[in-house]
């Protein structure tokens, strides 16, 4: 299974400590959102990774061959487009490696080594999606409807009331041709306005077409990355004495 990290957007909402650097380098503690991905994903178990970078590629690409050093299967792959289309440029940018076993995140989120291996381990043939019980304090959450363990919807326009799950923006299959995802992929963004999408479109096509698992997470080791007060609040947890 290969890896994809999609890293190429700023993060204007962490201003100013993207203004030189992409937000997958932020430093969360003593590493960077990205570190923190590599090294979970090759605790899991997967050493080829790929990064698709855009905003401040320069500095991402310094930092990825830096990486290499310790893990030579980790790749940059830059998305020119990143500017102009939505995440699923970046996704198209990877599509050659989505036509196979993958597992793909977004750029901006931390897992807990334990949380992907778990994760893994319990992907069904097809396409798979991360979720977790959406707590209703949350806003601007990518929902998830689902028909038992079946994902039936996904998208940030779903009602709430019918959508009490939100996705952890993980999806994955350990299908030899993806699950259909790369098709999926290639139908959606030739069709108008499809360069437009969030990548989640593609889950939901899929969903509503030949069917997607859902993957419960059990573990509040994850964090999204998107303010200041999530960083604190990630530091917070790292702080907070293990429950036995």
């Amino acid at each position: 299974m290969r890896a994809v990290l999609l890293s190429a957007g700023q993060g204007s909402r962490l201003l100013p400590l993207t203004a030189d650097i992409p937000k997958c380098l932020v430093r969360i503690g003593e590493r960077t959102i990205l570190d923190h991905q590599i090294d979970a994903l090759v605790a899991a178990g997967i050493g080829d990774i790929m990064v698709v970078g855009g905003y401040r590629a320069d500095v991402l690409a310094a930092h990825v061959e830096k990486r290499r050093a310790e893990v030579p299967g980790l790749v940059l792959r830059f998305n020119p487009f990143w500017r102009v289309a939505s995440s699923i440029g970046s996704v198209w940018e990877a599509r050659d490696w989505l036509a196979a076993p993958f597992v793909l995140a977004n750029g901006d989120t931390i897992f807990a080594p334990d949380l992907i291996a778990a994760a893994l381990g319990a992907l069904r043939p097809g396409v798979n999606l991360l979720i977790e019980a959406r707590p209703s304090s949350h806003q601007d959450d990518m929902l998830v409807a689902l028909d038992g363990n079946r994902v039936r919807a996904v998208g940030k326009g779903l009602l709430p009331e019918s959508a009490p799950h939100r996705s952890l923006g993980v999806i994955a299959s350990p299908d030899a041709d993806g699950g259909g995802y790369a098709a999926a992929l290639a139908a959606l963004i030739g069709e108008d306005e499809g360069v437009h999408n969030f990548h989640h479109a593609i889950v939901d096509r899929i969903a509503r077409r030949q069917g997607v698992h859902a993957v419960l997470a059990t573990s509040d080791r994850w964090q999204e990355f998107d303010s200041p007060a999530d960083i604190d609040l990630w530091l917070e947890r790292a702080r907070a004495p293990v429950r036995r």
